[in-house]
């Protein structure tokens, strides 16, 4: 039976009944401002490999590069997560040296995003992630530039030529 509640003096359950309260309150504002910040910071990553391999191109091209790297994002054969996908590494034989698959994240600096081409770009990133819109290039894990042949293109198949980019599944 609830001997504790028929006792007279019960403020001390009144007391750590708020103190419960105010820790699971606690907790859950804290939770929520974690994933607030890691979800920006997944939003700044993409935002940012859209801005850089394809500030340029026309927004469907952007789109491209968005899709490609969220495709990745769900690839088993990459990391779960936007800003892991962006800046992996891996090993490259020939080069002797670990190499980027997006490659303005293998310089020491960039220069700060900027102008109307970064608030473009944070809008691809934003619809991209909240899947707003068709869903692009179904299963493209890969792209390059139009001028260059790569060798590791030979075994993909084309799925799309957007802009200056050619995309492969």
């Amino acid at each position: 039976m609830l001997f504790w509640w028929k006792t007279s003096d019960r403020a001390p359950w009144y007391v750590a009944g708020g103190a419960a309260m105010a820790l699971a309150l606690f907790t859950t504002v804290m939770h929520a401002m974690v994933a607030n910040d890691t979800n920006r910071r997944e939003l700044t990553c993409l935002a940012m490999n859209v801005y850089y391999e394809a500030r340029g191109e026309p927004v469907e091209g952007q789109h491209g590069v968005a899709a490609v790297t969220m495709n990745r994002v769900l690839d088993s054969r990459y990391p779960n997560t936007i800003c892991k996908v962006v800046h992996q590494k891996r090993w490259d034989y020939l080069r002797k040296r670990n190499v980027s698959a997006f490659s303005w994240t293998e310089f020491d600096s960039v220069p700060e995003p900027e102008g109307e081409a970064w608030h473009r770009a944070v809008e691809v990133a934003e619809a991209t992630i909240q899947r707003r819109g068709e869903p692009m290039l179904d299963g493209a894990v890969h792209y390059h530039a139009r001028r260059i042949r790569p060798s590791w293109a030979r075994g993909k198949k084309p799925v799309a030529r957007i802009g200056r980019h050619v995309f492969y599944r």
